[in-house]
């Protein structure tokens, strides 16, 4: 959870600034993935959107990658509605 904040306006700059630095990853084509995502659409994300990509950060590489390739499994609305946004940015 994001420091239990109520609401988008409630996120701090260093919050998202948090955020973004999580977005570095070890795997080339999910780093630029991200970083392209949170340039341009991190800020639309309402707060459902911001919790779920908080949580897609503690996955591992590979499992989050494979969430972006193969979205069908996912059963979280909002998890499944970042990686949309994430997959729409990607093309």
């Amino acid at each position: 959870m994001l420091n239990a904040i109520n609401t988008q306006a409630e996120i701090d700059h260093t919050e998202l600034r948090r955020l973004a630095w999580r977005c570095r990853r070890g795997l080339l084509e999910l780093d630029l993935m991200l970083q392209s995502f949170v340039s341009e659409q991190f800020g639309r994300l309402d707060f459902a959107e911001l919790d779920a990509f908080n949580s897609l950060l503690e996955w591992p590489d590979n499992d989050f990658l494979d969430a972006i390739n193969h979205p069908e499994a996912i059963k979280d609305v909002a998890i499944l509605s970042v990686i949309n946004k994430i997959k729409a940015k990607r093309h």
